[in-house]
């Protein structure tokens, strides 16, 4: 089956066409320019490096988030356009567990994201076969709550548990005290994949874990205009 990627959650506009799970066009940029600006021309490019059309495509997967609010709403209005157009069956990944694809070797592995001021997105999942299982769903938290929520569900500061994302990096040292045995996966590895979400949107549809559900973002904490908002009628210090 033919598999187009969409991963517009990041600074990185990135589109891959799959077949089955083999690569056959990954195209990403960061120029600096709106994901808007950038998304269509390069899947017509990838349409065009393919020798493909829309028509070909049997599956669209597309990053949920967590990541950049304006960045998922693109990628996620894109899908939703072409499923309309063509009815093709689409699905939404989480940005944390396309992070975990990056990852082929480790069994157990703890997608963190960066989120400012002490604070997360994670989640833990688990390698089955090739298949990564979810055990801890997205979260959005402060470090601490973080590694106490890892602690209690494993139990055991000494499971060989890799941390993956550009969180990892930020709360190194918080991690590697909390956890005897932990990995901080290389720094190569913290880029979002257009191909590895398509592997974990193809592994999911192979694996009936498809719904076909409308797609919407994974927002785990609301936006910071949103925030300030609320800060500035409740007579907070909206710098703070």
């Amino acid at each position: 089956m033919k598999i187009l990627s969409i991963d517009t959650s990041s600074n990185i506009c990135g589109v891959s066409i799959l077949d089955n799970d083999k690569l056959i066009c990954d195209l990403d940029t960061d120029t600096g320019r709106t994901h808007s600006e950038n998304l269509m021309p390069m899947i017509k490019n990838a349409f065009s490096k393919t020798n493909l059309s829309l028509s070909d495509i049997d599956l669209i997967v597309c990053d949920i988030g967590p990541g950049s609010f304006t960045g998922i709403r693109i990628g996620i209005a894109t899908v939703k356009a072409f499923h309309d157009t063509l009815n093709i069956p689409c699905i939404g990944i989480s940005s944390l567990e396309s992070l975990a694809y990056n990852d082929r070797n480790s069994k157990l592995v703890c997608s963190i994201l960066d989120c400012k001021n002490n604070n997360c997105y994670f989640a833990l999942y688990k390698k089955k076969e090739k298949f990564f299982e979810t055990l801890i769903n997205p979260q959005a938290t402060d470090i601490i709550s973080a590694i106490i929520t890892l602690k209690n569900y494993l139990k055991d500061s000494n499971y060989n548990i890799t941390f993956i994302g550009d969180g990892s990096k930020v709360f190194e040292s918080q991690i590697l005290q909390a956890f005897n045995t932990a990995k901080i996966a290389d720094k190569s590895l913290d880029i979002l994949s257009s191909y590895n979400l398509g592997i974990c949107g193809y592994k999911k549809y192979i694996n009936g874990k498809f719904i076909n559900e409308e797609i919407l973002p994974l927002y785990l904490k609301k936006p910071q205009a949103e925030r300030l908002l609320e800060k500035k009628s409740k007579g907070e210090n909206i710098n703070g």
